[in-house]
């Protein structure tokens, strides 16, 4: 049916359960690629919110954990922003927001555990570089708290105080009460050293450019 005829409503039909069937079976690949055959076919289609959040989740599904590649969940990330995006008033786009969240968490947390296998081979550049990027792309997740802690860390080994107190100040700025600032306010403690905010440092602009 849907060779002889691809745009007839039953073909359309088809190609969305198929997707669904896919999906179903844990065939996560055939999901996706009949899904985008579907939105390359029928981009007009009132069930193209439904092709495009049968993308979003088969990939969802397979996310892995944080030690391997992470492809799976950029690809993700991104076919859930999708959804919000083009279709926002929909269920779908509800349901993608929840789980924008927890794929923006394990990204973050895919960082974390790279930057500290850097730290604590002293290799601080590197790990700066890991934390950099939960601060300013991950700021919403549950890992701030601990890149900030770290940045104070790695930036107090190296010996840019006023970095270190930066990310000190920011993280006691937005989570006073937390165990993360408690050991980051310690550490400065090594050099008789406080919290200070240095407003050009990019740890502030980052902050300030997203609160």
């Amino acid at each position: 049916m849907d060779r002889q005829h691809p745009y007839s409503v039953w073909a359309r039909r088809a190609m969305l359960m198929s997707a669904f069937s896919s999906y179903q079976a844990n065939k996560y690949g055939d999901a996706v690629a009949t899904a985008d055959q579907y939105i390359s076919l029928h981009p007009g289609s009132h069930e193209v919110a439904y092709a495009f959040y049968l993308k979003a989740i088969s990939l969802y599904e397979q996310i892995v954990d944080v030690n391997r590649d992470q492809a799976n969940t950029q690809g993700a990330l991104v076919a859930l922003q999708d959804v919000v995006q083009r279709f926002p008033d929909t269920e779908y786009a509800r349901d993608a927001t929840l789980k924008i969240d927890l794929t923006e968490d394990h990204l973050a947390g895919k960082e974390m555990a790279v930057g500290r296998y850097y730290l604590v081979r002293n290799d601080y550049i590197g790990a700066i570089n890991r934390f950099r990027v939960v601060v300013e792309q991950y700021q919403t997740t549950p890992q701030i708290m601990e890149a900030l802690e770290r940045l104070t860390e790695a930036y107090y080994a190296l010996g840019l105080d006023s970095e270190a107190q930066t990310a000190a100040a920011v993280l006691g700025a937005n989570y006073p009460g937390s165990q993360w600032y408690e050991n980051a306010y310690n550490i400065l403690k090594g050099r008789n050293l406080k919290p200070a905010e240095d407003k050009g440092s990019w740890i502030s602009q980052a902050f300030h450019r997203i609160l």
